[in-house]
């Protein structure tokens, strides 16, 4: 049976698979016990699944195994602590920016991505890249806010 090594919020996982081509989200979620990442509708059109991949916003849901193997996988579970949570989830927190919850995974995970390749988004910069992340409880100008705060404390952090 092959093996696949990569590692998950910084620690080396080794997975054995007959499958090469089975989604990362249910290795995340089945075997890793790791449930920031949910199923939305399969088809990496809601962002729910959303993780990092060597830094980059990625839907886990279509993305197989074999395509992880030697890379870095950040799920939200490995982005902070609730004593010391990380400026995006402080953000959320501080905002208020969720609701019923299901798509906050995606739009942290999604934030997260974009304000690791560019820390000063503009407005339509964070609209652009959360655009394809789907929330139906209305909170889009809370988690629009709570990125710009993020972006902004992360910032000053490096000042």
């Amino acid at each position: 049976m092959p093996t696949y090594n990569f590692q998950v919020n910084g620690r080396p996982v080794s997975v054995e698979s007959w499958d090469p081509a089975q989604p990362l989200l249910y290795l995340l979620r089945n075997a890793l016990s790791l449930h920031g990442a949910k199923f939305g509708c399969g088809l990496a059109q809601c962002g729910a699944c959303t993780v990092l991949i060597d830094g980059k916003a990625t839907r886990s849901c279509i993305t197989p195994i074999n395509q992880v193997a030697g890379k870095k996988v950040t799920t939200l579970e490995g982005l902070g602590t609730p004593e010391h949570p990380d400026p995006v989830q402080a953000a959320f927190i501080a905002e208020q920016a969720a609701q019923c919850g299901y798509c906050t995974n995606g739009m942290i995970m999604g934030a997260k991505g974009l304000l690791g390749q560019n820390p000063s988004p503009t407005l339509e910069q964070i609209k652009q890249s959360l655009a394809g992340n789907l929330c139906r409880c209305g909170t889009h100008t809370r988690i629009l806010a709570a990125v710009e705060r993020a972006a902004k404390t992360t910032r000053e952090a490096k000042a």
